[in-house]
């Protein structure tokens, strides 16, 4: 059956269900009832739900399974109900008219928590979570698994690695786009087109957030990036409160038509999320009639990928920065050896700041554990920047080691034309994406001729092919060697390079400093190598950032070929252009310092936080003046950014944490003089009963901490009575409460009112992805936290007010 789903959505338009949440708080699921359970509670009414869908016309129902998971339900009760949930479907499959293609999908949704490091759950613990459904789902019979509502990259991954490796079933992968477009933790659609297609999602799209019209320029985006079959399944606008129920602002006759327009452009796999009910499946299914789904076509994007950014080859040329390697780099070896991740950090943020586009991640040293090393330089770069990175080694375990954990698709370095290393490499990125840099040398080394080399690029091409990998993802090194004892050598890699671009239709990479060891001015002799490859359809290089001659190379070269519009960024960057070096050395960085303790929390840096702070106490600055002077107007700096969109939340949470830090130190040397520090007043803050999401809470919680706030937080699932308990216990001025399901916003209203009565003192905020600050007005709240930094602002208002 599961051939059959991937079979029908070749050809057809493929139709989803719409929302369950709703439809089951109508049929009487009371505030705080897991709607998992009623899968055997109330199997009748499910069932009906699910023939509905298919009598309005849905291809794909999915099962009753969005919150199950063994952070939920125990092993054998989370068993039933995936068994019972995806019979309570085949039964009304079996029941229902309509001579449709008919599928049950298990659906899966998010763990409801944040991945490490910004969260508290691992990363394998996240695909254990996810695995262990799948499994379920599989064995109790389910045609494909729809991954939807994911609003993070890392636990996306997690999910789709979970269902591949647990189950043969097709995947469908569906993430939550915000009104800016991205993730919550900022990834674009390219970023997430990248990194599902390179790990063999089946389809992609987006679910829940907005209304349809809202969501077009996302949808229009994945049309432009996918090469798969693009899903479309948002909600029935913005919830409101009407008469004590939730109601949604778009008609089904407008979402059909909307729809409609995703379908003509491109769209292939329609459905309905948050407020649709089998009237709007019907509106949608009877407004697309007669259309036919438009070709598949393969976009032919060469793409890497961060948690959050996409960097595609082709379009301009790409900046591989080459100083995280130990390679001729005392200074780093040093920082290795003493474990000095610090240093690594500030190298990789330098080099962003120079420009480069991707880092170049090599930690390989006999004396350290190469795959421990570079899993935690990585890890800990993915905090700090979110710049693509290039895993670099020529260990094939420590390089899965790295590409299982990385937060996107990675560049892979490397690959050559040896059997062996084909066989090593090319399962890990068939397994986990990425995009491989292929050396053209094999088994006899590497050939003195630009023919020979071009015939290994050919036959790593077809072993790709063999193991399902496109030429797209294979970018060729033709292996820069050194003119000081071959003066023919440029000519031969640069001939290579031409044929393999302009013949093969590959993109290309060099390490473009080999060229010139044991030459004098290596900077020029680099830099006008460089604009040779440049002009033969060089697509990266591995350079360094640093050179003055590489980085005037690189912007004259894209002025020359109108890729810098009005000049600008050679005008702005001009300044940096030192005359040549006539020096015998090559280009080398002065070490990058955190500038200052604000620096170090703008840019997540924790260690220099801390160490930072405890060197402005030891130079006797008073804790109240940094807290007022460095850490406040710092975090203050990241959360401007935040709000205006050119700070995302892994950046927001990095800062807090670095902030912590610097307070931690405070407190330790100087818990003597606690009462010197200046607090915020007390907040109590709680995810409302029913609901086990904490993502949104635990943000807030961090940020008002950082901030100076008293946080009592109580946690999730928490009932109205404690809530109103601990705010009369503590007199807070302040709650916040978090929901993050359509079920469970009844439950909000009741603590409000519940608050209003009993503790009239009280400001009350809300938010969560269902409000909205008008829902939120109805409800009686006094204030909408859209996101963690309005939520502090409004804490501040209130503080102010106490005062």
């Amino acid at each position: 059956m599961s051939n059959k789903v991937l079979e029908y959505i070749k050809s057809n338009i493929t139709y989803l269900d719409g929302g369950m949440g709703t439809l089951l708080q109508a049929e009487g699921l009371a505030p705080g009832e897991r709607p998992e359970r009623w899968n055997i509670t109330h199997a009748d009414k499910v069932t009906a739900i699910h023939k509905a869908y298919f009598e309005a016309g849905s291809n794909v129902v999915s099962a009753n399974t969005f919150g199950a998971n063994i952070l939920k339900f125990e092993r054998e009760e989370l068993r039933e109900i995936i068994a019972a949930a995806i019979g309570n479907v085949r039964a009304a499959m079996k029941a229902s008219e309509g001579g449709q293609k008919k599928f049950v999908a298990l659906d899966v949704g998010p763990t409801g928590k944040l991945l490490a490091p910004l969260g508290d759950l691992d990363f394998e613990d996240a695909v254990r979570v996810f695995a262990e459904t799948v499994r379920i789902g599989a064995e109790c019979g389910a045609d494909l698994v729809i991954i939807e509502t994911m609003n993070d990259a890392y636990e996306t991954k997690a999910a789709l690695l979970a269902a591949k490796e647990s189950c043969g079933l097709p995947v469908f992968v569906m993430n939550a786009y915000g009104g800016d477009g991205k993730l919550m933790t900022g990834a674009t659609p390219e970023a997430m087109v990248a990194l599902l297609e390179g790990m063999g999602a089946d389809a992609i799209g987006l679910n829940c957030s907005l209304g349809p019209r809202d969501l077009e320029g996302v949808v229009e985006r994945l049309l432009a990036s996918a090469s798969v079959p693009v899903i479309v399944k948002p909600n029935a606008g913005l919830p409101r409160s009407e008469n004590g129920k939730t109601v949604f602002d778009v008609p089904p006759a407008d979402f059909a038509s909307a729809m409609a327009d995703f379908v003509r452009s491109g769209a292939r796999i329609v459905g309905g999320c948050c407020g649709t009910t089998p009237e709007y499946i019907k509106a949608l299914k009877k407004a697309t009639e007669g259309l036919l789904p438009l070709p598949l076509t393969d976009k032919n994007i060469t793409a890497v990928s961060s948690y959050s950014r996409a960097v595609i080859f082709g379009d301009e040329p790409v900046l591989i920065g080459e100083r995280i390697n130990p390679t001729g780099k005392k200074r780093f070896k040093q920082a290795l050896a003493e474990n000095d991740i610090d240093y690594i950090l500030r190298e990789g943020i330098s080099q962003e700041e120079k420009g480069v586009h991707i880092l170049d991640v090599n930690v390989g040293m006999p004396e350290i554990d190469e795959g421990e090393m570079l899993e935690r330089v990585m890890r800990e770069l993915q905090t700090v920047t979110d710049l693509p990175l290039q895993i670099d080694t020529g260990d094939a375990v420590a390089m899965e080691r790295a590409l299982r954990r990385y937060n996107g698709k990675a560049l892979i370095n490397s690959v050559n034309g040896k059997e062996e290393s084909m066989k090593a490499i090319f399962p890990l990125m068939k397994k986990y994406g990425g995009v491989c840099v292929a050396l053209t040398l094999d088994e006899r080394g590497i050939p003195d001729s630009a023919a020979e080399r071009v015939a290994i690029a050919e036959r790593i091409l077809e072993r790709a092919a063999e193991y399902g990998i496109d030429k797209k993802n294979i970018i060729f090194d033709t292996l820069a060697m050194t003119v000081s004892s071959d003066t023919g050598a440029a000519k031969t890699t640069l001939a290579a390079l031409d044929d393999i671009k302009h013949r093969l239709g590959c993109h290309t990479s060099l390490g473009v400093s080999n060229i010139s060891f044991g030459l004098p001015n290596r900077d020029a002799v680099n830099s006008t190598f460089f604009a040779c490859a440049l002009e033969r359809g060089l697509s990266a290089a591995i350079m360094n950032p640093y050179s003055a001659d590489m980085m005037r190379t690189y912007y004259t070269y894209r002025v020359l070929h109108g890729m810098d519009e009005n000049c600008g960024d050679y005008i702005a960057k001009a300044g940096e252009f030192a005359p040549a070096s006539v020096s015998n050395a090559s280009a080398a960085p002065v070490e990058s310092k955190a500038n200052g303790l604000g620096d170090a929390i703008v840019k997540g840096m924790k260690s220099s936080a801390a160490e930072l702070t405890g060197k402005l106490l030891s130079d006797g600055k008073k804790p109240l003046d940094i807290v007022q002077s460095d850490i406040i107007p710092a975090l203050d700096t990241v959360g401007k950014g935040f709000e205006n969109k050119t700070v995302y939340l892994p950046q927001l949470l990095t800062a807090a944490e670095a902030a912590k830090e610097a307070f931690e130190v405070i407190k330790s040397r100087l818990s003597d003089e606690k009462n010197e520090t200046k607090q915020g007043c007390r907040v109590v803050i709680a995810t409302v009963k029913g609901d086990i999401h904490d993502i949104g809470k635990n943000i807030v919680k961090l940020l008002l901490e950082n901030y100076g706030f008293l946080v009592t937080d109580l946690g999730k699932d928490v009932p109205p009575e404690k809530i109103v308990e601990e705010t009369l216990k503590t007199k807070a001025p302040l709650v916040a409460l978090s929901a993050l399901m359509t079920t469970t916003v009844p439950a909000m209203e009741e603590t409000i009112k519940q608050l209003r009565e009993k503790a009239p003192f009280c400001k009350i905020m809300v938010g969560g992805a269902v409000l909205t600050e008008e829902y939120a007005a109805r409800i009686g709240a006094d204030a909408y936290g859209k996101d963690a930094m309005e939520a502090v602002r409004y804490a501040e208002n209130v503080q102010r007010m106490e005062l």
